[in-house]
């Protein structure tokens, strides 16, 4: 596995599909907004429920500094479509089968979970700013938008 993507790497570029099961090109992104690219470990556990709800319920704060947000793990189309629907999520969840995404950008396991990683991605595709902590699934909402705003 590489390492992970630091401040100044550009990002992969990747087409996955989105909780209705459409293509969702990032190159199509980059250069119109800022992209806020999450990894999270799996639908509807508490940890990860809690980050995309503090997401959604900053959301007008993303969108106030022209940022994106998208979700990305193995999880099926299907499950992150209930996943949107359930907690009505304002952005869009990708599903990547075999976490071939994940792994371009070198976010890591732990233990027997995959990685929780967020990116910051601005309008040149290069990281602007990155976090890390898969326990405390909430502050990655709180270092993104100090960071943001």
């Amino acid at each position: 596995m590489m390492n992970t993507l630091g401040v100044g790497d550009k990002i992969p570029l990747f087409i996955l599909k989105n909780q209705y099961g459409n293509d969702v090109d990032i190159a199509d992104y980059i250069g119109k907004n800022i992209l806020v690219i999450f990894f999270y470990p799996k639908d509807e556990s508490p940890g990860c429920t809690k980050q995309v709800c503090a997401i959604r319920d900053s959301f007008a704060d993303y969108a106030g500094a022209g940022a994106l947000v998208f979700g990305i793990n193995s999880g099926s189309v299907a499950s992150h479509r209930s996943f949107v629907e359930k907690h009505q999520l304002p952005f869009m969840l990708l599903s990547d089968p075999g976490n071939r995404v994940l792994k371009a950008f070198g976010v890591k396991n732990v233990l027997f979970l995959t990685g929780r990683e967020t990116f910051v991605v601005g309008l040149d595709g290069r990281i602007a700013f990155r976090y890390r902590a898969l326990l405390n699934a909430i502050n990655h909402n709180d270092q993104i938008l100090n960071f943001l705003t």
